[in-house]
């Protein structure tokens, strides 16, 4: 399909209204809208049509959205940030041993690093529970924080990770009903995005709106394992991450 004819059908598709989900569940937004344009599901990764790819979102969907997934830079800034901000999970068997300290009798875990885990979420308006924070530079963000640990992502790998995830992305947003138990959309909302724009991506970490989850723990062999550290939003704001915005439906 190219995009002279999803453009046809797209406007189409709104005039039907709203249209029962062809699948129970968060994927039912994005199935329902391929089968109504026709497109196959697969799990290839590249473009859904021509070189288009197509992404649909409920307009009051309350999940965030990851972007992209990146590890800070340079490389031992995760290693770091988890000696210096780990913590021990509330499930970890860990062991512990008693001492006596000014004539009182205390039980004292033995933490090890490798026994440690940081899951936590950062934003640029308050420094979350471990005191890590967002911060804003001219050309990068960073992970400000009191141990002076160097942690960041310059606009650069920042550009490269976005537009690899999102290059050519069609944004179609559906409000929704249920009836009778059942979930509905109306596709009457779309967008063509394209291009990163490092000043807008800043600008919605500034306001708090874009988050980054940090989740680190460990292999069993004890080297640090980063399980995705995540760039999130709501699907609402996605599109003001792109320089090239153009409304079409």
């Amino acid at each position: 399909m190219e995009y002279q004819e999803f453009l046809e059908r797209i406007k189409e598709i709104k005039e039907i209204g709203f249209v029962q989900s062809h699948r129970s569940g968060p994927t039912g937004i994005g199935k329902t809208l391929e089968d109504l344009l026709g497109i196959i599901e697969n799990n290839i990764a590249g473009p859904d049509f021509s070189t288009y790819e197509l992404k649909a979102a409920r307009k009051d969907s309350e999940s965030m959205l990851t972007l992209f997934a990146k590890a800070p830079q340079p490389k031992s800034a995760n290693r770091k940030l988890l000696e210096a901000y780990g913590y021990i999970p509330n499930n970890s068997d860990v062991k512990s041993k008693q001492l006596t300290l000014n004539g009182k009798e205390a039980v004292i875990p033995m933490v090890s690093v490798k026994e440690k885990e940081l899951h936590v979420t950062l934003d640029a308006i308050k420094s979350n529970s471990v005191g890590l924070k967002l911060g804003i530079a001219a050309d990068k963000l960073f992970i400000e924080n009191d141990k002076r640990i160097e942690a960041y992502w310059d606009n650069n790998t920042l550009k490269a990770t976005f537009e690899r995830k999102h290059h050519r992305l069609i944004y179609v947003l559906a409000e929704r009903k249920k009836e009778k138990g059942k979930e509905l959309f109306w596709y009457n909302e779309a967008y063509l995005l394209d291009g990163f724009s490092f000043n807008r991506f800043s600008r919605l970490v500034e306001d708090g709106v874009l988050k980054v989850d940090i989740r680190i723990g460990h292999y069993s062999d004890g080297s640090p394992h980063d399980h995705g550290t995540a760039f999130r939003i709501m699907p609402k704001y996605l599109p003001q991450c792109f320089s090239k915005i153009i409304k079409i439906l």
